[in-house]
Protein backbone atom coordinates (compact mmCIF):
# COMPACT_ATOMS: atom_id res chain seq x y z
CA UNK A 1 0.00 0.00 0.00
CA UNK A 2 2.66 2.60 -0.31
CA UNK A 3 2.25 4.16 -3.22
CA UNK A 4 -1.73 4.71 -1.66
CA UNK A 5 -0.10 5.69 1.73
CA UNK A 6 1.96 8.59 -0.49
CA UNK A 7 -0.72 9.72 -2.26
CA UNK A 8 -3.33 10.19 0.69
CA UNK A 9 -0.93 11.92 2.28
CA UNK A 10 0.49 14.21 -0.33
CA UNK A 11 -3.02 15.05 -0.77
CA UNK A 12 -4.54 15.45 2.49
CA UNK A 13 -0.62 18.16 2.79
CA UNK A 14 -2.18 19.63 0.13
CA UNK A 15 -5.37 20.24 1.64
CA UNK A 16 -3.50 21.48 5.16
CA UNK A 17 -1.73 24.13 2.62
CA UNK A 18 -4.76 25.47 1.25
CA UNK A 19 -7.32 25.70 3.64
CA UNK A 20 -9.33 23.69 2.58
CA UNK A 21 -8.67 21.02 5.96
CA UNK A 22 -7.15 22.35 9.54
CA UNK A 23 -4.57 20.45 10.68
CA UNK A 24 -7.39 19.08 13.37
CA UNK A 25 -8.71 17.64 10.34
CA UNK A 26 -5.91 16.15 8.95
CA UNK A 27 -7.01 12.34 10.63
CA UNK A 28 -10.82 12.74 9.68
CA UNK A 29 -9.40 13.39 5.77
CA UNK A 30 -7.18 10.29 5.68
CA UNK A 31 -9.36 8.26 6.97
CA UNK A 32 -12.04 8.97 4.31
CA UNK A 33 -9.74 8.61 1.92
CA UNK A 34 -8.97 5.36 3.17
CA UNK A 35 -12.75 4.30 3.49
CA UNK A 36 -12.52 6.04 -0.45
CA UNK A 37 -9.97 3.23 -1.73
CA UNK A 38 -11.71 0.39 0.20
CA UNK A 39 -8.15 -0.05 2.74
CA UNK A 40 -8.13 -0.38 6.42
CA UNK A 41 -5.00 -0.14 7.16
CA UNK A 42 -2.60 3.20 7.25
CA UNK A 43 1.09 4.26 8.44
CA UNK A 44 2.24 8.00 7.61
CA UNK A 45 4.85 7.89 5.19
CA UNK A 46 8.08 9.44 6.82
CA UNK A 47 8.93 12.03 3.86
CA UNK A 48 6.09 13.58 2.02
CA UNK A 49 7.28 15.70 -1.32
CA UNK A 50 6.46 19.39 -0.12
CA UNK A 51 4.35 21.89 -2.55
CA UNK A 52 3.10 19.04 -4.85
CA UNK A 53 0.96 20.16 -8.11
CA UNK A 54 -2.62 18.71 -7.57
CA UNK A 55 -2.68 17.59 -11.16
CA UNK A 56 0.28 15.23 -10.25
CA UNK A 57 -1.28 13.79 -7.09
CA UNK A 58 -4.36 13.65 -8.65
CA UNK A 59 -2.93 10.95 -11.54
CA UNK A 60 -0.75 8.88 -8.77
CA UNK A 61 -4.17 8.39 -6.87
CA UNK A 62 -6.39 7.76 -10.05
CA UNK A 63 -3.74 5.21 -11.39
CA UNK A 64 -3.88 3.35 -8.16
CA UNK A 65 -7.89 3.04 -8.19
CA UNK A 66 -7.88 2.14 -11.91
CA UNK A 67 -5.39 -0.93 -10.32
CA UNK A 68 -7.80 -1.05 -7.78
CA UNK A 69 -10.80 -1.73 -10.23
CA UNK A 70 -12.76 1.21 -8.68
CA UNK A 71 -13.07 3.23 -11.82
CA UNK A 72 -12.36 2.47 -15.81
CA UNK A 73 -9.34 4.09 -17.15
CA UNK A 74 -11.53 6.84 -19.01
CA UNK A 75 -11.30 10.59 -18.88
CA UNK A 76 -15.10 10.62 -17.53
CA UNK A 77 -15.15 7.93 -14.92
CA UNK A 78 -11.50 9.43 -13.95
CA UNK A 79 -13.13 13.06 -13.79
CA UNK A 80 -16.18 11.63 -11.29
CA UNK A 81 -14.02 9.52 -8.93
CA UNK A 82 -11.46 12.61 -8.67
CA UNK A 83 -14.12 14.64 -7.60
CA UNK A 84 -15.04 11.69 -5.17
CA UNK A 85 -11.84 12.15 -3.70
CA UNK A 86 -11.56 16.13 -3.64
CA UNK A 87 -14.98 16.10 -1.80
CA UNK A 88 -13.07 14.43 1.23
CA UNK A 89 -11.26 17.50 1.63
CA UNK A 90 -14.03 20.07 1.05
CA UNK A 91 -15.74 21.54 3.46
CA UNK A 92 -19.43 21.49 4.07
CA UNK A 93 -21.62 23.83 2.47
CA UNK A 94 -22.62 25.67 5.33
CA UNK A 95 -18.85 26.26 6.44
CA UNK A 96 -18.10 27.65 3.19
CA UNK A 97 -21.16 30.24 2.83
CA UNK A 98 -20.02 31.36 6.29
CA UNK A 99 -16.61 31.66 5.27
CA UNK A 100 -17.75 33.73 2.72
CA UNK A 101 -20.22 36.20 4.68
CA UNK A 102 -17.27 37.02 6.75
CA UNK A 103 -14.66 38.12 4.19
CA UNK A 104 -17.89 39.91 2.46
CA UNK A 105 -17.93 42.22 5.68
CA UNK A 106 -14.30 43.14 4.81
CA UNK A 107 -15.30 43.78 1.46
CA UNK A 108 -17.61 42.21 -1.65
CA UNK A 109 -13.76 41.50 -3.37
CA UNK A 110 -12.29 39.64 -0.12
CA UNK A 111 -15.41 37.70 -0.76
CA UNK A 112 -14.60 36.70 -4.15
CA UNK A 113 -11.52 36.29 -3.76
CA UNK A 114 -11.89 33.42 -1.04
CA UNK A 115 -14.25 32.07 -3.36
CA UNK A 116 -12.89 32.18 -6.44
CA UNK A 117 -9.47 30.68 -4.91
CA UNK A 118 -11.95 27.88 -3.14
CA UNK A 119 -13.32 26.64 -6.22
CA UNK A 120 -10.01 25.98 -7.44
CA UNK A 121 -8.58 24.37 -4.81
CA UNK A 122 -11.08 22.00 -4.55
CA UNK A 123 -10.55 21.46 -8.25
CA UNK A 124 -13.82 22.12 -9.35
CA UNK A 125 -12.31 24.39 -11.55
CA UNK A 126 -9.55 22.12 -12.68
CA UNK A 127 -6.76 24.82 -13.02
CA UNK A 128 -4.69 22.94 -14.88
CA UNK A 129 -6.72 22.30 -18.08
CA UNK A 130 -7.85 26.17 -18.13
CA UNK A 131 -3.90 26.64 -18.53
CA UNK A 132 -4.21 24.50 -21.95
CA UNK A 133 -6.76 26.93 -23.38
CA UNK A 134 -5.33 28.72 -26.28
CA UNK A 135 -5.72 32.70 -25.81
CA UNK A 136 -4.72 35.60 -28.13
CA UNK A 137 -5.39 39.32 -29.04
CA UNK A 138 -5.93 41.04 -32.19
CA UNK A 139 -6.26 45.10 -32.56
CA UNK A 140 -9.21 46.20 -34.48
CA UNK A 141 -11.04 49.51 -34.86
CA UNK A 142 -12.98 48.72 -31.89
CA UNK A 143 -10.28 47.66 -29.58
CA UNK A 144 -8.27 44.82 -28.75
CA UNK A 145 -10.76 41.61 -29.29
CA UNK A 146 -10.02 38.79 -27.27
CA UNK A 147 -9.50 35.15 -29.02
CA UNK A 148 -10.17 32.02 -27.27
CA UNK A 149 -10.10 28.16 -27.74
CA UNK A 150 -11.68 26.70 -25.32
CA UNK A 151 -9.35 23.32 -24.45
CA UNK A 152 -10.17 22.24 -20.69
CA UNK A 153 -13.64 21.02 -21.19
CA UNK A 154 -12.61 17.02 -22.00
CA UNK A 155 -14.23 15.45 -25.19
CA UNK A 156 -15.79 11.79 -23.89
CA UNK A 157 -13.95 8.80 -25.16
CA UNK A 158 -16.27 6.23 -27.43
CA UNK A 159 -17.27 3.98 -24.38
CA UNK A 160 -18.35 6.63 -22.42
CA UNK A 161 -20.60 7.81 -25.10
CA UNK A 162 -21.91 4.72 -25.71
CA UNK A 163 -22.52 4.69 -22.03
CA UNK A 164 -24.14 7.75 -21.63
CA UNK A 165 -26.94 6.93 -24.58
CA UNK A 166 -27.89 3.58 -22.97
CA UNK A 167 -27.68 5.61 -19.68
CA UNK A 168 -31.26 5.62 -17.75
CA UNK A 169 -32.71 9.42 -18.68
CA UNK A 170 -32.44 11.48 -15.47
CA UNK A 171 -34.59 14.53 -14.44
CA UNK A 172 -32.20 15.09 -11.46
CA UNK A 173 -31.42 17.92 -11.42
CA UNK A 174 -33.38 19.16 -13.97
CA UNK A 175 -30.11 20.90 -15.85
CA UNK A 176 -26.32 22.09 -14.47
CA UNK A 177 -27.57 25.32 -13.24
CA UNK A 178 -30.44 23.94 -10.69
CA UNK A 179 -29.55 24.29 -6.91
CA UNK A 180 -29.77 20.48 -6.88
CA UNK A 181 -26.25 20.33 -8.32
CA UNK A 182 -24.66 20.58 -5.09
CA UNK A 183 -22.78 17.69 -3.83
CA UNK A 184 -24.16 15.83 -6.33
CA UNK A 185 -22.13 12.64 -7.40
CA UNK A 186 -22.80 13.00 -10.95
CA UNK A 187 -23.10 10.18 -13.67
CA UNK A 188 -22.04 9.79 -16.82
CA UNK A 189 -24.15 12.21 -18.45
CA UNK A 190 -23.88 14.31 -16.33
CA UNK A 191 -20.73 15.84 -14.32
CA UNK A 192 -19.51 15.12 -10.78
CA UNK A 193 -20.67 18.24 -8.75
CA UNK A 194 -19.80 16.64 -4.99
CA UNK A 195 -16.99 19.80 -4.63
CA UNK A 196 -19.89 21.82 -6.05
CA UNK A 197 -20.55 24.93 -3.74
CA UNK A 198 -23.36 27.44 -4.11
CA UNK A 199 -23.83 31.14 -2.20
CA UNK A 200 -26.89 31.63 -1.72
CA UNK A 201 -27.78 35.83 -2.75
CA UNK A 202 -31.21 37.75 -2.48
CA UNK A 203 -31.81 38.73 -6.12
CA UNK A 204 -35.15 40.66 -7.07
CA UNK A 205 -36.46 39.44 -3.63
CA UNK A 206 -36.36 35.95 -4.61
CA UNK A 207 -33.70 33.26 -3.95
CA UNK A 208 -30.70 33.20 -6.11
CA UNK A 209 -27.31 30.95 -6.49
CA UNK A 210 -23.85 33.08 -7.01
CA UNK A 211 -20.93 29.79 -8.41
CA UNK A 212 -18.15 30.20 -10.68
CA UNK A 213 -18.29 28.56 -13.65
CA UNK A 214 -15.69 25.19 -14.61
CA UNK A 215 -15.27 25.90 -17.48
CA UNK A 216 -13.63 29.82 -16.91
CA UNK A 217 -13.28 31.41 -20.62
CA UNK A 218 -12.44 34.49 -18.36
CA UNK A 219 -10.94 36.08 -15.27
CA UNK A 220 -13.40 34.79 -12.15
CA UNK A 221 -16.37 33.92 -14.69
CA UNK A 222 -19.20 33.72 -12.52
CA UNK A 223 -22.73 32.21 -12.89
CA UNK A 224 -25.59 33.87 -11.27
CA UNK A 225 -28.96 31.78 -11.69
CA UNK A 226 -32.34 31.44 -10.28
CA UNK A 227 -33.12 28.96 -7.20
CA UNK A 228 -36.11 27.95 -9.74
CA UNK A 229 -35.88 26.10 -12.64
CA UNK A 230 -37.76 28.76 -15.35
CA UNK A 231 -36.89 29.96 -18.46
CA UNK A 232 -34.74 32.86 -19.45
CA UNK A 233 -37.01 35.98 -20.31
CA UNK A 234 -35.86 39.55 -21.01
CA UNK A 235 -38.50 42.03 -19.07
CA UNK A 236 -38.04 44.56 -16.62
CA UNK A 237 -37.45 42.44 -14.00
CA UNK A 238 -34.17 41.42 -15.44
CA UNK A 239 -32.72 44.71 -15.13
CA UNK A 240 -33.90 44.70 -12.22
CA UNK A 241 -32.03 41.48 -11.49
CA UNK A 242 -28.61 43.01 -12.80
CA UNK A 243 -28.39 45.87 -10.57
CA UNK A 244 -29.41 43.94 -7.69
CA UNK A 245 -26.14 41.59 -8.77
CA UNK A 246 -24.32 44.75 -9.46
CA UNK A 247 -25.10 46.31 -6.60
CA UNK A 248 -23.74 43.62 -3.91
CA UNK A 249 -20.38 43.34 -6.40
CA UNK A 250 -20.02 46.35 -7.69
CA UNK A 251 -16.44 45.33 -8.95
CA UNK A 252 -18.06 42.56 -11.09
CA UNK A 253 -20.32 43.20 -14.50
CA UNK A 254 -22.96 41.15 -14.79
CA UNK A 255 -24.62 40.27 -18.00
CA UNK A 256 -27.53 38.02 -19.26
CA UNK A 257 -27.60 36.20 -22.97
CA UNK A 258 -30.44 36.98 -25.03
CA UNK A 259 -34.34 35.04 -24.72
CA UNK A 260 -34.57 33.77 -28.53
CA UNK A 261 -33.37 31.30 -30.12
CA UNK A 262 -29.92 31.87 -32.75
CA UNK A 263 -29.66 34.85 -30.63
CA UNK A 264 -29.73 33.45 -27.46
CA UNK A 265 -27.44 31.02 -25.22
CA UNK A 266 -27.24 27.66 -24.57
CA UNK A 267 -29.31 27.13 -21.87
CA UNK A 268 -32.26 28.64 -22.10
CA UNK A 269 -34.51 26.67 -19.71
CA UNK A 270 -32.97 28.06 -16.89
CA UNK A 271 -33.05 31.61 -15.66
CA UNK A 272 -29.55 33.28 -15.09
CA UNK A 273 -27.02 35.53 -16.10
CA UNK A 274 -22.99 35.24 -15.99
CA UNK A 275 -20.24 37.79 -15.36
CA UNK A 276 -16.73 38.19 -13.77
CA UNK A 277 -13.91 40.51 -13.04
CA UNK A 278 -12.95 41.50 -16.27
CA UNK A 279 -13.14 44.42 -19.02
CA UNK A 280 -13.97 43.37 -21.99
CA UNK A 281 -13.29 45.36 -25.36
CA UNK A 282 -17.31 46.17 -25.06
CA UNK A 283 -17.03 47.81 -21.72
CA UNK A 284 -13.41 49.71 -22.79
CA UNK A 285 -15.14 51.17 -26.02
CA UNK A 286 -16.55 55.12 -26.01
CA UNK A 287 -19.78 56.73 -27.14
CA UNK A 288 -20.15 56.85 -30.76
CA UNK A 289 -22.48 59.51 -30.57
CA UNK A 290 -24.76 60.77 -27.28
CA UNK A 291 -27.96 61.70 -27.78
CA UNK A 292 -30.93 62.60 -24.95
CA UNK A 293 -34.26 60.41 -24.78
CA UNK A 294 -37.55 62.56 -23.70
CA UNK A 295 -37.86 62.09 -19.93
CA UNK A 296 -34.72 60.79 -19.16
CA UNK A 297 -32.54 63.92 -19.38
CA UNK A 298 -31.20 63.28 -16.43
CA UNK A 299 -29.56 59.52 -18.43
CA UNK A 300 -26.11 60.12 -20.23
CA UNK A 301 -27.53 57.70 -23.86
CA UNK A 302 -25.42 56.83 -26.61
CA UNK A 303 -24.17 54.67 -29.43
CA UNK A 304 -21.00 52.38 -28.35
CA UNK A 305 -18.58 52.32 -31.21
CA UNK A 306 -18.76 48.41 -31.47
CA UNK A 307 -19.44 46.14 -34.34
CA UNK A 308 -22.71 45.16 -32.60
CA UNK A 309 -25.91 47.78 -32.29
CA UNK A 310 -25.41 48.88 -28.63
CA UNK A 311 -26.81 51.27 -26.95
CA UNK A 312 -24.98 52.63 -23.83
CA UNK A 313 -27.00 54.13 -20.99
CA UNK A 314 -25.13 55.84 -17.69
CA UNK A 315 -26.70 57.48 -14.54
CA UNK A 316 -25.89 57.54 -10.82
CA UNK A 317 -29.13 55.94 -10.39
CA UNK A 318 -29.51 52.28 -11.00
CA UNK A 319 -33.19 52.60 -10.89
CA UNK A 320 -33.54 55.19 -13.56
CA UNK A 321 -31.32 53.16 -15.77
CA UNK A 322 -34.24 50.27 -15.08
CA UNK A 323 -36.66 52.05 -15.96
CA UNK A 324 -35.25 53.60 -19.18
CA UNK A 325 -33.73 49.64 -20.36
CA UNK A 326 -37.68 48.87 -20.31
CA UNK A 327 -38.89 51.34 -22.20
CA UNK A 328 -35.70 51.07 -24.78
CA UNK A 329 -36.71 46.91 -24.85
CA UNK A 330 -40.83 47.23 -25.20
CA UNK A 331 -40.36 49.81 -27.80
CA UNK A 332 -37.50 47.82 -29.88
CA UNK A 333 -39.99 44.30 -29.51
CA UNK A 334 -42.33 46.20 -31.23
CA UNK A 335 -40.04 47.96 -33.83
CA UNK A 336 -40.26 47.47 -37.69
CA UNK A 337 -37.92 49.32 -40.12
CA UNK A 338 -38.55 47.66 -43.58
CA UNK A 339 -35.66 49.52 -45.20
CA UNK A 340 -33.50 47.86 -43.07
CA UNK A 341 -34.79 44.57 -43.00
CA UNK A 342 -35.86 44.53 -38.92
CA UNK A 343 -38.97 42.74 -38.74
CA UNK A 344 -40.43 42.77 -34.92
CA UNK A 345 -42.05 39.03 -35.94
CA UNK A 346 -43.33 37.48 -39.08
CA UNK A 347 -46.00 34.72 -38.55
CA UNK A 348 -46.39 35.14 -34.82
CA UNK A 349 -43.09 34.86 -34.25
CA UNK A 350 -41.05 37.85 -32.47
CA UNK A 351 -37.37 38.29 -33.89
CA UNK A 352 -36.29 41.45 -31.83
CA UNK A 353 -34.73 41.59 -28.26
CA UNK A 354 -31.67 42.75 -26.25
CA UNK A 355 -28.48 41.39 -24.93
CA UNK A 356 -27.88 43.54 -21.47
CA UNK A 357 -24.18 43.66 -19.75
CA UNK A 358 -24.88 46.54 -16.33
CA UNK A 359 -21.65 47.25 -14.62
CA UNK A 360 -20.66 50.06 -12.04
CA UNK A 361 -17.54 52.69 -13.30
CA UNK A 362 -16.94 54.88 -10.40
CA UNK A 363 -19.95 56.68 -8.97
CA UNK A 364 -21.67 55.48 -12.14
CA UNK A 365 -24.04 52.99 -13.21
CA UNK A 366 -23.41 51.81 -16.79
CA UNK A 367 -26.28 49.57 -18.79
CA UNK A 368 -25.32 48.14 -22.67
CA UNK A 369 -27.95 47.25 -24.51
CA UNK A 370 -27.49 45.23 -27.74
CA UNK A 371 -30.31 44.86 -29.93
CA UNK A 372 -30.29 41.31 -31.61
CA UNK A 373 -32.62 40.09 -34.13
CA UNK A 374 -33.25 36.52 -34.55
CA UNK A 375 -34.88 36.64 -38.47
CA UNK A 376 -33.89 33.86 -40.88
CA UNK A 377 -34.16 33.62 -44.80
CA UNK A 378 -33.61 31.25 -47.38
CA UNK A 379 -29.82 32.80 -48.38
CA UNK A 380 -29.21 33.00 -44.34
CA UNK A 381 -30.79 29.68 -42.93
CA UNK A 382 -28.80 30.49 -39.71
CA UNK A 383 -30.10 33.62 -38.80
CA UNK A 384 -29.56 37.52 -41.06
CA UNK A 385 -27.71 38.69 -38.06
CA UNK A 386 -25.47 35.55 -37.21
CA UNK A 387 -21.88 34.74 -39.05
CA UNK A 388 -22.57 34.51 -42.13
CA UNK A 389 -20.96 31.66 -44.45
CA UNK A 390 -17.95 33.17 -46.00
CA UNK A 391 -17.06 32.78 -41.56
CA UNK A 392 -18.22 28.98 -41.08
CA UNK A 393 -15.18 27.79 -41.46
CA UNK A 394 -13.51 29.79 -38.20
CA UNK A 395 -16.67 29.93 -36.51
CA UNK A 396 -20.23 28.97 -36.90
CA UNK A 397 -22.13 29.01 -33.86
CA UNK A 398 -24.05 31.41 -31.80
CA UNK A 399 -22.81 34.97 -30.77
CA UNK A 400 -23.98 34.85 -27.11
CA UNK A 401 -23.18 37.08 -23.77
CA UNK A 402 -19.42 37.07 -23.81
CA UNK A 403 -18.99 36.80 -27.72
CA UNK A 404 -21.14 40.31 -27.80
CA UNK A 405 -18.96 41.71 -25.44
CA UNK A 406 -15.47 40.94 -27.63
CA UNK A 407 -14.61 37.36 -26.67
CA UNK A 408 -14.23 35.34 -29.67
CA UNK A 409 -14.82 31.38 -27.82
CA UNK A 410 -13.97 29.33 -31.28
CA UNK A 411 -14.23 25.74 -31.61
CA UNK A 412 -11.70 23.23 -30.21
CA UNK A 413 -11.44 21.78 -33.54
CA UNK A 414 -9.17 24.85 -34.93
CA UNK A 415 -6.17 23.69 -32.77
CA UNK A 416 -5.47 20.86 -35.06
CA UNK A 417 -6.39 22.93 -37.78
CA UNK A 418 -4.15 25.70 -37.36
CA UNK A 419 -1.60 23.38 -37.39
CA UNK A 420 -2.60 21.89 -40.34
CA UNK A 421 -2.69 25.37 -42.21
CA UNK A 422 0.84 25.83 -41.17
CA UNK A 423 2.05 22.91 -42.46
CA UNK A 424 0.69 23.15 -45.16
CA UNK A 425 1.47 26.66 -46.50
CA UNK A 426 5.55 25.96 -44.92
CA UNK A 427 5.50 22.54 -47.53
CA UNK A 428 3.27 24.12 -49.99
CA UNK A 429 0.65 22.07 -49.92
CA UNK A 430 -2.28 21.59 -51.73
CA UNK A 431 -5.08 23.51 -49.42
CA UNK A 432 -8.07 21.63 -51.37
CA UNK A 433 -6.15 17.77 -50.51
CA UNK A 434 -8.28 17.58 -47.10
CA UNK A 435 -11.38 17.92 -46.04
CA UNK A 436 -10.26 19.49 -42.65
CA UNK A 437 -7.97 22.24 -44.85
CA UNK A 438 -10.18 22.19 -47.89
CA UNK A 439 -13.23 24.62 -45.88
CA UNK A 440 -10.08 26.95 -45.27
CA UNK A 441 -8.90 27.06 -48.86
CA UNK A 442 -10.52 29.89 -50.15
CA UNK A 443 -9.89 32.32 -47.01
CA UNK A 444 -5.94 31.14 -47.28
CA UNK A 445 -5.25 31.96 -50.98
CA UNK A 446 -6.81 35.33 -50.26
CA UNK A 447 -5.29 36.51 -47.65
CA UNK A 448 -2.10 35.10 -47.91
CA UNK A 449 -0.74 36.98 -50.91
CA UNK A 450 -0.89 39.91 -48.73
CA UNK A 451 2.11 38.87 -47.04
CA UNK A 452 5.86 38.90 -48.31
CA UNK A 453 7.53 36.77 -45.94
CA UNK A 454 6.19 33.91 -44.21
CA UNK A 455 8.35 31.50 -42.31
CA UNK A 456 8.32 28.86 -39.58
CA UNK A 457 8.80 31.68 -36.86
CA UNK A 458 5.36 34.19 -38.04
CA UNK A 459 3.18 31.56 -39.90
CA UNK A 460 0.99 31.12 -36.51
CA UNK A 461 1.13 34.50 -35.69
CA UNK A 462 -0.41 35.55 -38.78
CA UNK A 463 -2.84 33.04 -39.14
CA UNK A 464 -4.10 33.99 -35.69
CA UNK A 465 -4.06 37.58 -36.73
CA UNK A 466 -6.15 36.65 -39.80
CA UNK A 467 -8.82 34.51 -37.86
CA UNK A 468 -9.46 37.59 -35.37
CA UNK A 469 -10.09 39.55 -38.07
CA UNK A 470 -12.67 36.75 -39.04
CA UNK A 471 -14.28 37.51 -35.93
CA UNK A 472 -14.30 40.97 -36.30
CA UNK A 473 -16.31 40.33 -39.62
CA UNK A 474 -18.27 37.86 -37.00
CA UNK A 475 -19.24 40.38 -34.92
CA UNK A 476 -20.04 43.10 -37.61
CA UNK A 477 -22.25 40.46 -39.37
CA UNK A 478 -24.21 40.16 -35.76
CA UNK A 479 -25.16 43.95 -35.95
CA UNK A 480 -28.85 44.65 -36.99
CA UNK A 481 -27.34 48.04 -37.58
CA UNK A 482 -24.52 48.48 -39.73
CA UNK A 483 -21.07 50.74 -39.01
CA UNK A 484 -21.97 52.66 -42.49
CA UNK A 485 -23.57 56.03 -43.23
CA UNK A 486 -26.86 53.97 -44.02
CA UNK A 487 -26.55 51.78 -41.08
CA UNK A 488 -26.36 54.39 -38.57
CA UNK A 489 -29.59 56.24 -40.38
CA UNK A 490 -31.74 53.06 -39.83
CA UNK A 491 -30.24 53.35 -36.39
CA UNK A 492 -31.19 57.17 -35.98
CA UNK A 493 -34.77 56.26 -37.18
CA UNK A 494 -35.25 53.63 -34.01
CA UNK A 495 -33.68 56.22 -31.37
CA UNK A 496 -36.22 58.25 -32.71
CA UNK A 497 -38.74 56.68 -31.54
CA UNK A 498 -37.74 56.47 -28.27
Amino acid sequence: MGKLEEGIARLVQYGIRTELLTEDEKIYATNLLLDLFGEEEYEEPENVAADDSLESILKDLLDIAVEKGLVEDSIVYRDLFDTRIMNTLAPRPAEVIRRFWAAYKESPQKATDFFYKFSQDTDYIRRYRLCKDERWTVESKYGTIDLSINLSKPEKDPKAIAAAKNAKQSGYPKCLLCMENVGYAGRVNHPARETHRIIPLTINDSDWGFQYSPYGYYNEHCILFNGQHIPMKIERATFVKLFDFVKQFPHYFIGSNADLPIVGGSILSHDHYQGGHYDFAMAKAEFEKTFTIPGYDDVTAGIVKWPLSVIRIQSEKAERLIDLAAHILEKWRGYTDEEAFILAETDGEPHNTITPIARKKGELFELDLALRNNITTEECPLGVYHPHSQYHHIKKENIGLIEVMGLAVLPARLVGELEEMKDAILNKKDFHATESLAQHADWLEKILPGYDNITEKNVMDILKEEVGKVFVGVLEDAGVYKCTKEGREAFDRFIRTL
